[in-house]
């Protein structure tokens, strides 16, 4: 697929500076003072090459004329820049789909820290070293099971394990900074809480760290996927044992709460984290995608946010406990930003790093 979309998506690396790593802290420190948006996710594509049985997202897949060019994503990481630096994952559907994914990367690097959420399929090595050359600061490979047989059939296509497998170990040998990680990113199911700790042992074996979310109902309308009782005990056990474990105590604390009672209130969405789609539209979230505030390149950066807290203030949501809510949210109190800013900034990119200077 990358080769048949050269045409549409020329790659052509650009070769202007980026910000320091320092004055990309600050900002981001000025995001966090000024209550704008520190954590962004961007829906590159909402094409993907799986079928995944928890996620629709694939039946309505976008066209590629329709998604952002490489110069929209050049003008829009830059106007994002008058707000600050921000943390801004780089999703879908499956990113890597675009052939351009390195430039894309390269131009969100120029004042933000990007971050990559993929299946694994289109890596290999040359494509890994690229991302992380382009100013990656992290990378997470979707594994829900330890056995092909599982995730392949979770995933709707067959060597899919094998390929994220691959990746994982692909992006474990690019990085070539001290701070840009790879993490193995699980969908927590009905069905794999028993592979939770195998997969942070897989991970650890790896030196990569481990992340994990809950199902949510939101993307597929069933409620089928109902996990066991005392899942955050579990799982809070599981983070004191594994170094590895990345995600943050409190958001782990919350998994019962929003897997027993269906919610967990007080969602900052609009206001801590939002979204971008693939053709520019920002809503609040994205399961909002389709009540856009604004759009990214025709609208003013500071008449967006202002537009985003309003939208805020009328959210009732509160149906998913995805990451990009539960681990943004805890930046928004002083003591969970100093828990979990280190995990972001500082250069801890494996976990055969921590605890050293």
């Amino acid at each position: 697929m990358r080769g048949s979309l050269a045409l549409v998506y020329p790659r052509v690396m650009a070769t202007r500076p980026r910000l320091t790593s320092p004055r990309k802290k600050l900002g981001l420190f000025r995001s966090w003072v000024s209550g704008h948006p520190m954590w962004l996710s961007w829906q590159v594509t909402y094409r993907c090459n799986l079928r995944c049985r928890f996620c629709n997202y694939w039946q309505h897949p976008s066209r590629p004329e329709d998604e952002l060019s490489l110069e929209g994503f050049r003008e829009g990481s830059k106007r994002l820049a008058e707000l600050g630096a921000i943390l801004i994952s780089l999703a879908g559907g499956e990113p890597l789909v675009r052939p351009d994914i390195v430039d894309i990367v390269e131009a969100v690097g120029q004042y933000h820290f990007p971050f990559i959420t993929t299946n694994g399929w289109a890596a290999d090595e040359k494509l890994a070293r690229e991302i992380y050359r382009a100013g990656c600061w992290g990378v997470s490979v979707s594994l829900d099971y330890t056995e092909a047989a599982q995730h392949d059939a979770a995933r709707g296509r067959a060597g899919v394990f094998d390929r994220a497998m691959a990746a994982i170990e692909a992006f474990g040998r690019a990085p070539k900074q001290p701070w840009q990680r790879i993490n193995v990113l699980a969908v927590l199911m009905d069905d794999n809480l028993g592979e939770i700790e195998k997969l942070l042992q897989l991970a650890s074996r790896l030196d990569a760290f481990f992340m994990v979310q809950p199902y949510s109902s939101l993307k597929t309308g069933e409620g089928r996927f109902a996990a066991p009782k005392d899942v955050s005990r579990h799982l809070l056990r599981l983070k004191e044992r594994y170094p590895n474990f990345l995600s943050n105590a409190h958001f782990l604390s919350q998994f019962d709460r929003y897997l027993n009672q269906g919610e967990v209130p007080g969602c900052r969405a609009g206001r801590a984290f939002c979204n971008i789609d693939e053709r520019g539209g920002v809503a609040i979230c994205v399961e909002k995608r389709d009540e856009p505030v604004g759009h990214l390149l025709t609208d003013a950066p500071g008449q967006i946010v202002r537009r985003l807290h309003a939208a805020s203030r009328n959210n009732r949501c509160n149906r998913c406990w995805y990451n990009c809510r539960g681990e943004t949210e805890q930046l928004y109190h002083p003591i969970g930003l100093l828990k979990s800013l280190p995990t972001y900034l500082f250069n801890r990119g494996r976990p055969s790093m921590i605890g050293k200077k």
